[in-house]
């Protein structure tokens, strides 16, 4: 594992390295890390061989060197409020619930540091959020995607952002999603049960894996289109990063509008007309929203629920696959 504030060194240069870019030799010897963030290394003077820094990401390795890394510590950047419209289902003095909206990212993050729900919530709350999650995750229990719409639960204060947490880590938040996508999953009801970790064939996505995190998802089909789509609700046994989408994409109905994890056979999908086809598979985002989300309040000790309507995109399509 790659932690903060430590040097580590590459495996040897043989020949059949010598002379290949030190970016390319290094994304070889730390997997863990991507190309693009060994080429920020490089350009901030964080490698070297002997007493050598190299900050050229196109200097050529030379054989029997060992090349050094220093991984710095993260320095949270602080965000900054921006006054951004929030749709909040439930606020009281220890929570917000919000119903995310396509396209907003949770937390800042490289190449999204403006625009997120941080940078709204702090704007429409000051400094009432608790600091557990940090200079950078004030209040955020837990994610969803960016191009995921629905229900997050925000926490104000410590004790709140505490229980909350506790509840995901044991799993026993309730959550329903809905997701329109290709194909009819066969059995129509069931429980996808995999593990789920970083992909070793791609870093942007997630898969089956055998030594990924326990992952479990059911699922029921609610609604059949022409054979060739359907609308599913998925409750999640467990939280992964994509888990749905993997899941779903495991037995052959990727969601509609997926980019990561599409599949070629989308485009013939059947009986629907060419501009149905056409609006279909070009559907912008991952159709999936999340629907409801239930919890124990962190003060009163009692179960509550919230839910949230289908998002205007994710309405249209499922009309337009009704009717047609």
């Amino acid at each position: 594992m790659i932690t903060d504030n430590t040097i580590y060194s590459s495996q040897i240069v043989n020949k059949d390295y010598k002379g290949w870019r030190i970016d390319k030799f290094l994304t070889l010897s730390f997997p863990e890390m991507s190309r693009s963030q060994l080429q920020r290394l490089i350009k901030e003077g964080n490698v070297s061989c002997d007493e050598n820094i190299i900050v050229d990401n196109s200097f050529k390795v030379h054989e029997g060197d060992i090349y050094q890394v220093f991984v710095p510590p993260a320095v949270d950047a602080e965000p900054m409020p921006e006054n951004i419209p929030l749709d909040i289902v439930f606020e009281d003095d220890d929570l917000i619930v919000v119903n995310k909206s396509v396209g907003m990212t949770v937390h800042p993050a490289p190449g999204a540091t403006h625009g997120t729900l941080v940078n709204a919530l702090l704007f429409y709350c000051g400094n009432r959020l608790s600091g557990i999650g940090g200079v950078k995750r004030p209040g955020i229990v837990h994610r969803i995607d960016k191009d995921t719409s629905g229900l997050l639960v925000v926490a104000k204060n410590d004790m709140a952002h505490r229980f909350l947490s506790e509840q995901f880590f044991e799993h026993s938040i309730e959550r329903t999603y809905y997701a329109l996508v290709y194909g009819v999953p066969n059995p129509l009801n069931g429980k996808i049960e995999g593990n789920i970790g970083r992909s070793p064939y791609d870093r942007k996505k997630m898969a089956i894996v055998s030594g990924g995190k326990k992952a479990v998802t059911h699922y029921q089909t609610v609604e059949v289109f022409k054979n060739s789509a359907a609308l599913i609700k998925c409750n999640l046994e467990t939280g992964r990063t994509h888990q749905i989408r993997v899941h779903m994409s495991s037995i052959g109905c990727n969601l509609i509008g997926d980019k990561i994890y599409e599949k070629a056979k989308k485009n013939q999908i059947k009986g629907f007309d060419e501009d149905c086809k056409k609006f279909i598979n070009s559907f912008p985002r991952q159709a999936l929203h999340a629907a409801t989300l239930g919890f124990i309040h962190p003060r009163t000790k009692t179960m509550v629920h919230f839910s949230a309507p289908f998002p205007t995109d994710f309405d249209e399509l499922y009309h337009l696959l009704q009717k047609a």
